[in-house]
């Protein structure tokens, strides 16, 4: 069997990775313009087309993120700039604008802080627990842990996501988190 390419099209091993470096600022520009931040860029082969994937993020003190309509207008002020990067992107594309979803790691101090109150899974080199997360700084993050707070150094975790809860946190630990917030 003989593969025929088009070689506008062709990727070439390692082609993707210097494609998602290349448009990342552009894309990060665009975001940024359009008042929020990129997560994450992957850009992919999908049959004959490139798959372009987006996700963005706001850093809502409210511990809001993105919503649907605003996915759809930052999906167009993405466009246009990806259309504008002909000698880029070569070729037919597909975009794919997206929030983060829920199994996110917790990597950064503004994910720790939108994760306020809510339960996470914690791994670090010499354990792993779950814990309910509270005051998020830039370096570390209050954690309450089998009823006890803790303050965890983003350092020292190798891995953190949100567990899902299907009830309201118990108001015990919930004015545990308060009552050290407010003695500070």
């Amino acid at each position: 069997m003989v593969n025929v390419y088009n070689n506008r099209e062709r990727q070439v091993p390692g082609q993707r990775e210097r494609t998602s470096e290349r448009l990342e600022p552009v894309i990060a520009a665009a975001v940024a313009d359009a008042g929020f931040e990129l997560e994450q860029l992957h850009v992919q082969q999908a049959g004959r087309t490139q798959l372009v994937k987006v996700v963005v993020d706001a850093d809502g003190e409210d511990g809001r993120g993105i919503g649907l309509d605003e996915v759809a207008d930052v999906s167009r002020v993405v466009s246009q700039a990806l259309d504008s990067q002909d000698d880029v992107l070569t070729g037919a594309y597909t975009l794919e604008v997206t929030s983060p979803g829920l199994d996110r790691p917790l990597t950064k101090p503004r994910h720790w802080r939108r994760a306020r109150l809510r339960k996470v899974v914690v791994r670090t080199p010499a354990d792993k627990y779950l814990a309910r997360v509270g005051d998020a700084g830039d370096d570390e993050v209050e954690l309450l842990v089998d009823g006890q707070l803790r303050r965890v150094g983003y350092a020292e975790i190798e891995h953190a996501v949100i567990e899902v809860e299907f009830k309201d946190p118990p108001e015990a630990e919930i004015a545990k988190l308060a009552h050290e917030e407010g003695s500070r």
